[in-house]
């Protein structure tokens, strides 16, 4: 194991849970954009680290529309599987330049980063699904006082 793979999985299991599914949501999809963006900047002068944003945001894009979470559209991939996935991506986004060839770019350094900032988010989700559901039942549900309203009438 890396040191860097050692650090996310400290981080991953010491942070506070202060993001909600929905909140982790509207990451991921900012994840996904960032590296589509990548791979289009880099495609001409870095062919591989384009390649490889593109791997990346695709994935992301993929995972987070059939994640069962607010923001997910096919609801196919429990929330806590995501969190687990996102894990081990993380860890993996260590590996991506060596893997794609681009070791000595600058591009490389924006995977590493990655790898730590999204040890982080994971660290710091509540991927709790139960809470998860309930938040986004409750987003579609009347407010308190609409139904005690309802209720009285």
């Amino acid at each position: 194991m890396s040191v860097a793979t050692a650090l996310v999985e400290k981080l991953e299991t010491r942070l506070p849970k202060v993001i909600d599914a929905r909140t982790h949501g509207v990451i991921d999809y900012a994840h996904a954009g960032f590296f589509l963006g990548m791979a289009l900047v880099c495609r001409k002068r870095n062919p591989r680290a384009a390649l490889a944003a593109l791997c990346t945001g695709s994935f992301v894009l993929v995972q987070s529309l059939l994640t069962d979470y607010p923001l997910g559209a096919g609801k196919v991939i429990p929330f806590k599987t995501h969190g687990e996935m996102d894990a081990a991506f993380a860890a993996s986004s260590f590996a991506m330049p060596r893997i794609f060839g681009f070791s000595d770019t600058g591009a490389a350094k924006v995977f590493r980063a990655n790898g730590f900032v999204e040890g982080a988010v994971v660290g710091m989700t509540d991927f709790d699904t139960t809470r998860a559901r309930i938040e986004e039942l409750g987003s579609s549900l009347p407010a308190m006082d609409d139904r005690n309203q309802m209720a009285a009438d």
